[in-house]
């Protein structure tokens, strides 16, 4: 069959679609950034679409009638409202209007991987606008499943998933909020594959299931265990107070405005707090076959130095950020706030007046434009490149204007080199998606 897999380099989708093609499917993947993930799966026919703009059927008809699928999985969805994001626009109005277009077009099959707390009154966006879609299939002509995976382990880790590993690896202790909270895991693979089976038509139609293992764990177990997974040596647990979890998310809801989307929005926090919980017994008694334990799902991906070493540099990432803002911004303000010694510099390579001033205030506005640059997502590789060429042409600038400056081992000529050394590892780790 041609599918149609929405969300499909999220990691879910991801799945869905590598699945899919080692079963002959053809897949289309649908995304709003593709370039990344074109290269990664070029197996793929990729579609560029943000589901913000497709709220109507008309407006999915000409994306559907160029690609004439027999069959769409949404794996797609976002956690909660930022500059970029409305929950009900993506997760029910456009969701519910690829409905109307795939009945109009005569596509039968749709899987619509939702949540296990999915319901109409839940107390998240997220829940309650998965839950409208789902309500918008049940009443739809298609052949539908609607697939309700919990905790989500996969080999690759991104959002949620590569927080927790980089919790589980936290050196000495391990600080862990909402502990005792209950959890369900459910292997990516088996995901993936409950929804190959309800395209191969295995799954009888019409039905919803739950994709739990059987077992259950505490939140704090689960890290456990992932740390043990990742061969770390057992480490106290600090359990923190849930009142902590609120000031901690509503910072991360404000980055939302500079393009970050932390697993630890509000909205993550609520659902941990309440627990990812399901029935597994639908989906054993009609398919026959048992979800992986969180031990077997671990044990069949093995970790190695790479999974170690991706756990305890992941907050890397966000501390390099921080520290080039901050040299950046704080190099702008000293040399605003105390010239001389730069004007003294200059006066003694032959450069005084205002084209000293202009040099120096100049200098300082570039600095603290490149430290607020790297501040947000979409700008930060472009930041981080011109603090390299910054830098460079600081030190080419001033070796030939004062070459005497190196011989202070902390000179003005030295200190920028940590800064661009830092840029560049920057450059390396960082991610568009």
């Amino acid at each position: 069959m041609r599918v149609v897999v929405l969300g499909a380099y999220g990691l879910i989708g991801s799945a869905v679609v590598r699945e899919s093609l080692a079963h002959g499917h053809e897949v289309i993947g649908l995304g709003r950034n593709i370039a990344q993930a074109s290269q990664a799966l070029p197996a793929v026919q990729w579609l560029r679409g943000d589901l913000a703009d497709l709220t109507t059927a008309d407006a999915w008809t000409p994306l559907l009638r160029g690609c004439k699928p027999d069959a769409i999985v949404n794996c797609s969805g976002v956690l909660q409202d930022g500059p970029r994001d409305d929950v009900f626009v993506i997760q029910s109005d456009a969701v519910r209007a690829l409905i109307a277009a795939c009945e109009t077009l005569a596509i039968r099959r749709f899987v619509q991987i939702s949540a296990t707390r999915a319901t109409a009154d839940a107390d998240t966006g997220f829940m309650r606008s998965k839950a409208a879609a789902d309500a918008a299939l049940a009443t739809s002509t298609l052949d539908w499943w609607i697939l309700r995976p919990g905790l989500v382990l996969s080999p690759q880790a991104y959002g949620g998933s590569a927080l927790l590993r980089a919790l589980a690896a936290m050196p000495l202790v391990l600080p862990i909020v909402h502990a005792d909270c209950t959890v369900q895991t459910v292997a990516v693979t088996d995901v993936a594959s409950a929804a190959r089976q309800c395209l191969d038509g295995v799954v009888p139609t019409g039905r919803r299931f739950d994709l739990v293992e059987a077992d259950t764990h505490t939140f704090a177990e689960v890290v456990m265990q992932l740390r043990a997974w990742l061969g770390l040596p057992p480490a106290p647990m600090l359990r923190l107070p849930d009142a902590l979890a609120r000031p901690v998310a509503r910072i991360a809801d404000g980055l939302t405005w500079l393009g970050w989307r932390s697993p630890l929005r509000t909205t993550a926090m609520r659902e941990i707090k309440h627990g990812v919980l399901g029935d597994s017994t639908a989906w054993q008694a009609t398919t026959g076959t048992r979800l992986l334990t969180l031990r077997e799902t671990l044990q069949r991906m093995p970790a190695t130095v790479q999974e170690r070493w991706f756990a305890r540099l992941f907050l890397l990432k966000p501390l390099l950020v921080l520290t080039l803002a901050a040299f950046w911004c704080t190099t702008a303000v000293i040399a605003v706030a105390n010239p001389r010694p730069a004007l003294s510099l200059l006066a003694a390579a032959g450069i005084e007046g205002i084209a000293a001033q202009a040099v120096v205030f100049g200098g300082a506005a570039v600095d603290a434009l490149l430290g607020l640059a790297v501040l947000h997502r979409r700008t930060l590789r472009a930041a981080a490149l011109a603090m390299v060429a910054v830098t460079v042409g600081y030190l080419v600038g001033g070796t030939l204007l004062l070459p005497s400056l190196w011989l202070d081992p902390l000179g003005p000529l030295v200190k920028p080199i940590p800064a661009a050394v830092l840029a560049l590892v920057l450059l390396a780790i960082a991610d568009d998606r």
